[in-house]
């Protein structure tokens, strides 16, 4: 009998084509993710299956899916996907670690420059009527030679703070893991905390995972820790920063500007997350958002999913694919 194979969400044709010399392949044709019961339905019968952030692979979904032997994830953070559950299973669940941080770390001086320089608003003023001709308005900051404390010093950390190399950058980092001596030098930074590193920043990035102990890392208390005139970057995870603090901070001057590519409401796993963006930290000026676009370069993603499928066909075949992450469980029960 062939194996079964279920994309959640649209793939490219030639990656769709791969995984058809392989199984039967049912794919999702998008643009929105499967609801929850029909992933299921779509899953019951299926043996391996491609999920990215939208999807949720906790026990109801593995209870109903008997026949599953791989969860394949296209992506980087895992925190959607009960691996622990998973290995019970001995379900192989797989990752892709490397692909995404390049394009993210474009995307991060991006929100910086954006930010910081005014481009949106700039862009709003011109599209209004309102431009006609050079005026002493719109005064940012450079960042050029700021002061940038980045937490979380990871690859994503570390492809941020190579990226500020060009621009003369004064960088920090905060990690709970030190990075050798010989890649503080390469990239130009040195280890500092929190309490030392919030007050100094022009410009405070966010790389680091969500977990429970990150939730909220960004709230009252480190806005109240941060300048005036500086600026918070999220190009991690939305509940990584309470966005109802931020607003407030914005909102009261205490900050200078919030730019994120990801926003609380996506992380389906928290039950209390807010189910949509406030509205009044939409509305302010000194903000800028994108829609979770860190790895949305076409050939990144095409090698995003071909590494996904390629960990599907493996794990059907019941090899123990690479990037898997209970990888140790599995082999000391296989």
């Amino acid at each position: 009998m062939s194996s079964k194979l279920v994309v959640a969400q649209p793939i490219h044709n030639n990656v769709l084509s791969y995984l058809e010399q392989h199984a039967d392949v049912e794919m999702n044709p998008g643009p929105e993710p499967y609801g929850r019961s029909e992933l299921i339905e779509k899953c019951a019968d299926a043996h391996g299956v491609m999920v990215f952030m939208t999807e949720r692979i906790d026990n109801q979904f593995l209870e109903t899916c008997k026949n599953m032997k791989v969860i394949s994830g296209a992506l980087k953070g895992y925190n959607n996907i009960n691996v622990y559950e998973c290995s019970r299973q001995n379900i192989p669940v797989t990752i892709v670690p490397d692909l995404l941080s390049e394009p993210t770390g474009e995307l991060t001086i991006g929100l910086m420059l954006s930010l910081a320089r005014k481009v949106c608003a700039g862009d709003r003023y011109i599209r209004g009527g309102n431009f006609s001709g050079w005026r002493p308005t719109f005064y940012g900051q450079s960042l050029s030679k700021a002061n940038v404390l980045v937490i979380g010093a990871g690859a994503v950390g570390k492809t941020v703070l190579r990226m500020l190399k060009g621009f003369g950058c004064k960088c920090s980092y905060v990690d709970t893991v030190r990075l050798s001596g010989e890649e503080e030098i390469e990239l130009a930074c040195s280890p500092t905390e929190l309490k030392e590193g919030l007050p100094n920043a022009d410009f405070v990035v966010l790389a680091l995972h969500l977990m429970p102990e990150t939730r909220h890392l960004v709230d009252e208390i480190f806005l109240s820790k941060m300048k005036k005139s500086s600026f918070l970057i999220n190009p991690a995870r939305g509940s990584l920063v309470d966005e109802k603090a931020v607003e407030a901070a914005l909102l009261e001057q205490k900050i200078a500007g919030y730019a994120a590519d990801t926003f609380e409401v996506e992380d389906w796993t928290i039950p209390d997350r807010p189910r949509s963006i406030s509205p009044a930290l939409l509305g302010l000026e000194n903000t800028v958002f994108t829609p979770h676009i860190g790895s949305a370069v076409r050939d990144v993603r095409e090698a995003i999913e071909f590494s996904a499928a390629k960990s599907l066909v493996d794990g059907i075949n019941g090899q123990i694919p690479e990037n898997t992450v209970n990888a140790k469980h599995l082999r000391e029960v296989r």
